[in-house]
């Protein structure tokens, strides 16, 4: 992002809270399970009563933050799930901070795999578990949805209109987890094997979390990574 002359004076990154499907995934998971009981779709899955919570303690870390270092803005990914994530953090920060949803700041699509634990990929579509061991999570794009290469080209077009629009304010997004590890991959020029890194020694970016870059010498660069130390 070196080349763009206008760039905000901090990005913060926020995963939204723990969601219904977070909490039912992690049981199929734990046990084998091939399907979930979830017939909603992505963008309606709403928080869980602990996610809210979590959302609540990180509005209060960002409402203690000196003024100088609060968000001046708020972009929000359209799914339910950040949408209520960021209406304590608009609360907190004084409700009359401008709030902007943008639909390229939404999860990464999973087409047919959406919806399905790992037991359930294997079991229902075991060419695509192949295929996507063989490519790689970078380039892995299963029918009818995105690669996480897929997330990273709507994020720089993302990066540019907020180099743009909130030059030299300090913006927050509300997003998702592959969308806050896109944003490090593109951010930080990072390679496939440098992305594969990052998310193999934090493991996934964890639900309320609190990630942040700040500008210094014409580029954003990484002062927060996957922070949690605001929830219990």
């Amino acid at each position: 992002m070196g080349h763009l002359e206008r760039l905000p004076a901090a990005l913060l990154a926020v995963r939204h809270g723990e969601s219904t499907a977070n909490a039912v995934f992690e049981e199929a998971e734990a046990a084998g399970a091939t399907d979930v009981p979830i017939t909603s779709r992505d963008a309606d899955i709403p928080l869980t009563a602990r996610g809210r919570e979590q959302c609540r303690a990180l509005a209060r870390r960002l409402a203690l933050a000196p003024p100088e270092e609060q968000p001046q803005s708020i972009w929000c990914s359209p799914y339910d799930r950040a949408r209520q994530s960021a209406e304590p953090l608009l609360a907190a920060l004084g409700g009359d901070l401008p709030l902007r949803i943008d639909e390229r700041l939404r999860d990464r699509e999973l087409g047919v795999l959406e919806m399905l634990p790992a037991a359930g990929i294997e079991a229902r579509h075991p060419a695509e578990a192949a295929r996507r061991r063989r490519l790689g999570e970078l380039y892995y794009r299963p029918p009818g949805g995105e690669s996480c290469a897929d997330v990273a080209l709507r994020l720089r077009s993302l990066l540019a209109d907020l180099a743009e629009r909130e030059a030299g304010r300090r913006v927050l997004v509300v997003c998702h987890d592959a969308v806050v590890l896109m944003l490090r991959y593109v951010l930080e020029d990072l390679d496939e094997p440098g992305m594969l890194a990052a998310h193999a020694a934090d493991g996934r970016v964890r639900n309320a979390s609190l990630s942040e870059w700040r500008l210094h010498g014409g580029r954003l660069h990484r002062t927060l990574w996957n922070d949690t130390t605001h929830l219990p």
